[in-house]
């Protein structure tokens, strides 16, 4: 079973939104036009209550992107995004979602904040996905979509580090810090971890 795994392609992420990532509108076509290529489609959602423990207006005198500790391990405090049913959590309206066989929201806690499409921050809450792979009879994941450096990253370690076989594609990703990202892509690779273009799928 080859499966691809969407991660964040939400409004608040787009060049226009609360936490915009640079030209992430970009990938939306391309995470269109290579969907059917695979034989199931999930996404994921930030899904955040409003009072999220990672929004920096959560935490009187801190900044956004200041970075706190938090559980025994820093935190960054985001801007307020993807607050759960607002417009900003939504889907970019041009990414197709009639093949998503499932939706994986994340982040959903208001005391631990969840990169990963797998676990929160501290591994501490699972969101079923991995179980749902497995039963699904996962053998291939492809992962992409926003951010490449902090969620897309997350996801792909935990993938990993659960037993499946990951492939990262590159154009249907865009990174919030492309010279960090670097770093994280020598990472992955060392891991054995495929990088690709859509053009190679």
């Amino acid at each position: 079973m080859k499966t691809l795994l969407i991660i964040d392609v939400q409004n608040d992420f787009m060049p226009s939104g609360s936490l915009p990532v640079a030209h992430g509108d970009q990938i939306v076509p391309v995470i269109n036009s290579i969907q059917n290529k695979f034989d199931l489609v999930l996404a994921t959602q930030d899904w955040h209550p409003k009072d999220h423990i990672s929004f920096a207006s959560n935490h009187n005198g801190k900044s956004n992107f200041d970075v706190i500790e938090l559980h025994g391990q820093p935190q960054t405090l985001w801007p307020d995004h993807c607050v759960q049913g607002t417009e900003g959590a939504a889907f970019h309206p041009d990414l197709n979602t009639e093949k998503f066989e499932a939706i994986f929201r994340k982040g959903t806690v208001i005391t631990i904040d969840s990169y990963s499409a797998f676990f929160d921050n501290g591994h501490l809450k699972s969101t079923g996905l991995a179980g749902y792979l497995k039963e699904k009879g996962t053998t291939e994941l492809f992962l992409c979509g926003l951010a490449a450096d902090i969620c897309v990253y997350f996801s792909i370690i935990d993938a990993y580090n659960e037993g499946f076989n990951c492939t990262f594609i590159e154009d249907a990703s865009k990174a919030l810090d492309n010279e960090a990202f670097e770093k994280l892509k020598n990472h992955m690779t060392k891991k054995g971890i495929k990088i690709m273009t859509s053009e190679s799928l």
